[in-house]
């Protein structure tokens, strides 16, 4: 069920993200695998933990997503590390044991098995971890270890790489009048496609829950926020989102869905608004559509499109690349049914008839934050996508990232 859908639970907007968790310790340090700035993050938590997760898509994953999972099908979760500078992809059996390393390093500090640690990586793919690096990272991360926004502030920091922003959400809820939260933190600027792209988020709650219960609604979270967004259309290797809850047996309260729902759609939106070079933001509101998959469908094929995207840097209102991505993605349209709207404006009536001359349509091309309302006109389904503008700044950032 998509959150648009559901009655107003009561939710409290926090500070801190994964630091506003009861029984979650964080630290993000500078390892050595970067430069200068803050590459590793260690997070603990106090209890058992059930962790869903979904993960990329691509078939070439990377060494930390595989051992990850191995991990999860083994024992309960107690931490993760992660670091950027460096994705350790592609990078064959080595990659594996350094992976299996981290976690040992850090499950030997916190005295705890080594499967109970999830590991994740980003950066340049097809080079090794600096193991000594990274086992230093760790201790000193281990020995910075607190609770709160501060620490969650620095672990947010410690996995970026072209992020120019870290992202954090956070939110309290109630069930049967007593307070919970959940939180999280996640990057992503580049490589981010409508299917799990170049993106890592950690989610927590310190309600207590079944394992099956929160990978499905993890999974229907996911779907309605990070699989809705693209800034480049590209996948990566390395894309994964965890979410930790308490060890128990019974199943997601209404107000926890609502509340792990809100925390998706800001990090999730943290991510368009942080694309690389993006100097506008997109949003897709898909209506009048057959059903949910068709106007999933269509939300994603649009702000997918490089030509949309380049066409919304350009404030060319070129309505004409709307139409086609949508009817690329193959979901059903009625070529004699669809409209536009542009900011709430009528732009296009069916049998492509504009109802904005150019000059108003460019004038509602200018500001930072664009909203187009595609009516498909067979159904009463509806859902929203966003994206950003595709720069001249994002081929700068992109033709050196390596080098």
């Amino acid at each position: 069920m998509l959150l648009e859908s559901l009655p107003e639970p009561r939710l409290v907007s926090l500070r801190g993200g994964l630091g506003a968790v009861a029984g979650v310790r964080l630290a993000g340090v500078h390892a050595g695998i970067k430069p200068r700035k803050r590459d590793l993050a260690l997070v603990a938590f106090d209890t058992d933990q059930h962790c869903a997760s979904v993960v990329t898509t691509n078939e070439i994953k990377a060494a930390p997503v595989i051992v990850s999972a191995a991990h999860l099908n083994q024992v309960p979760a107690r931490a993760f590390v992660c670091n950027s500078g460096c994705a350790n992809a592609c990078t064959g059996e080595r990659g594996e044991r350094d992976a299996r390393a981290t976690a040992r390093q850090a499950a030997a500090l916190l005295g705890i098995a080594p499967e109970a640690v999830v590991v994740a990586s980003t950066g340049v793919i097809g080079v090794t971890l600096p193991m000594d690096r990274v086992q230093r990272g760790i201790e000193r991360a281990y020995a910075q270890l607190e609770s709160g926004g501060k620490a969650a502030h620095d672990a947010a920091e410690a996995i970026m790489t072209t992020d120019r922003v870290p992202k954090l959400s956070a939110y309290a809820y109630y069930v049967d009048g007593k307070r919970y939260v959940v939180g999280g933190i996640a990057k992503g600027s580049g490589m981010i496609a409508p299917n799990m792209a170049t993106m890592l988020a950690f989610i927590a709650t310190d309600y207590p829950l079944a394992r099956q219960a929160w990978q499905a609604e993890l999974a229907e979270a996911v779907d309605g926020s990070f699989n809705m967004i693209s800034v480049d259309g590209d996948m990566s290797t390395n894309d994964a989102v965890y979410a930790f809850a308490p060890v128990g047996d019974g199943g997601v309260p209404f107000e926890l869905s609502a509340a792990l729902k809100r925390v998706c759609l800001d990090l999730a939106h943290a991510m368009v608004a942080d694309g690389e070079g993006a100097t506008k933001t997109l949003t897709v509101r898909v209506t009048g559509a057959r059903d949910t998959v068709q106007a999933r469908a269509l939300g994603r094929a649009v702000v997918n499109s490089n030509l949309v995207k380049t066409a919304l840097y350009g404030e060319d209102p070129n309505w004409g690349r709307i139409i086609a991505a949508a009817g690329s993605a193959g979901a059903g349209m009625d070529p004699q049914r669809w409209s536009l709207y542009l900011n709430g404006k009528p732009w296009v009536e069916p049998g492509g008839i504009e109802m904005l001359s150019e000059a108003e349509a460019h004038a509602e091309l200018e500001p930072t934050e664009i909203d187009v309302e595609l009516r498909v006109g067979i159904g009463d389904a509806a859902a929203t996508a966003w994206g950003c503008d595709l720069s001249k700044d994002y081929v700068r950032i992109n033709a050196s990232y390596r080098t």
